[in-house]
């Protein structure tokens, strides 16, 4: 069986390994346009701000321990053609333009994704940088040495990292996102707001609610210009978000409307022998019940896994997936699951959501941390369909919990009467998870009232 594979970062590298151990007998052809593999992006903004000293950390595979295991290691190549119904594609070795042809018996796109970078103005300029991969990395690390004023262009999770990673190493820093709060699309307002504070207190320039119109320099930038200002610039990064980089596959199997590759349970896509996997797909939303785009290290390694599973016949189904994620910035300890009230309302859902803002352990206690913790469900069936938590102690590992529930189609009534262990250095006798919960059970209760009251 002749495996072609295209692109190999998280959902690629995890496709690889476990094709070498279910089907020794592979042969395996991996294409990819960077000199490396598997390079967790996430860890840019620890790198830049310090916490990661060595790069080399953050890869957990390499291309000399593919090629040691006889996998064909295409690197600095780029696939220019693909004909997915004659199972043939066409590479390009970028450093000797050498093109050549290749057949398969099976393909796995894991083309994964690339910013978003709209045509604004003077983009070409020097030190308007981009970040995702390691040559990225190393760019901002490099360039951001002499300077002083740094502005960072999207205020998503990676755009607060940058940022927070850039003001301790002195920088004077500007955050521009279009929309009026910062990571938008995670949280709600009560779990963005500490976070913003504790940048302004930090002397960070929030320019919110401004979309940039151009940046301007003599060859290198000086300044960024939006819809409602200017800001000093000696170098920006653009943050602004990911498209699937799926160009070379339109029209050839099914896709969103923003490219994203459809993919089935078990990773087929529309044409037989193809599967993908990875940011370059779109993936079940447990909480939609819809495809949706969630571009997440998670997600990637997840699908290029059960890829390799479902290659031969379909065996392992994807359970779906709740996009859950964490942050760290400052002393704020954050993580989400599922959707945000907004989120929910979006997308057509009619929800409600319950609030709890308390200190975790009993008041007797010497010690003690107050955590926030927001629960979102369904007012119809009282299905849970999305949380966050925000506090200075870590309570992250929660969220990962109501992920299961939500997985599961648990409801706030189930989550309200689980059984969660009571000791005082880690809880009070109503866990916090109960006790969200048996708010939202409270504030169903009261509409009931308030119901019959009507009725009478």
């Amino acid at each position: 069986m002749k495996v072609a594979v295209i692109g190999c970062t998280h959902a690629g590298t995890a496709a690889i390994k476990n094709i070498l151990n279910l089907y020794p007998n592979a042969q395996i052809d991996v294409f990819e346009k960077n000199d490396n593999v598997s390079f967790l992006s996430c860890g840019i903004a620890l790198y830049v701000g310090g916490v990661v000293n060595d790069p080399n950390g953050l890869f957990y595979a390499s291309v000399e321990e593919f090629e040691s295991l006889g996998v064909h290691m295409h690197m600095n190549h780029e696939v220019t053609s693909c004909n997915v119904n004659k199972k043939q594609l066409q590479a390009r070795d970028i450093k000797t333009n050498e093109v050549k042809d290749y057949s398969y018996d099976k393909l796995i796109i894991t083309s994964g994704s690339w910013p978003v970078t709209p045509p604004i103005s003077g983009a070409d300029l020097e030190n308007v940088l981009l970040c995702k991969n390691f040559n990225h990395a190393k760019e901002i690390i490099k360039r951001s040495e002499p300077v002083e004023n740094v502005v960072v262009v999207g205020a998503g999770y990676i755009g607060v990292e940058l940022v927070e990673a850039f003001e301790e190493n002195g920088k004077n820093v500007t955050l521009i996102d279009s929309e009026e709060r910062i990571l938008n699309r995670y949280l709600d307002d009560t779990f963005t707001a500490p976070v913003e504070a504790s940048f302004e207190q930090r002397g960070i320039n929030l320019a919110l609610g401004q979309t940039v119109s151009k940046f301007e320099g003599t060859g290198t930038v000086e300044k960024v210009i939006t819809d409602k200002g200017e800001y000093n610039a000696d170098l920006v990064v653009m943050c602004i978000g990911f498209r699937p980089n799926t160009e070379l596959f339109k029209g050839q199997v099914d896709m969103l409307g923003n490219g994203a590759i459809i993919v089935d349970e078990y990773m087929q896509t529309s044409v037989k022998d193809v599967y993908a996997a990875g940011d370059c797909c779109a993936v079940n939303n447990n909480a939609t019940k819809q495809p949706a785009y969630i571009p997440l290290a998670t997600n990637a390694v997840r699908m290029g896994t059960l890829v390799a599973h479902n290659l031969v016949k379909p065996v392992l189904a994807h359970p779906g997936t709740q996009g859950t994620s964490g942050l760290k910035i400052y002393n704020h300890n954050i993580a989400s699951t599922g959707l945000t009230e907004s989120a929910a309302k979006l997308a057509g859902l009619s929800v409600d959501s319950a609030y709890i803002r308390d200190n975790y352990r009993p008041e007797f206690m010497p010690e003690n941390a107050v955590i926030q913790l927001k629960l979102v469900y369904e007012t119809e069936t009282h299905r849970i369909v999305g949380a966050q938590v925000i506090s200075d102690a870590d309570f992250t590992q929660a969220i990962n919990t109501i992920s299961v529930g939500i997985a599961n189609n648990m409801t706030i009534e189930q989550l309200a009467l689980t059984d969660f262990f009571f000791q005082p250095h880690y809880n009070k006798p109503v866990n916090y998870l109960n006790q969200v919960a048996m708010e939202a059970m409270a504030k169903e209760a009261e509409k009931v009232k308030k119901q019959e009251a009507v009725l009478v």
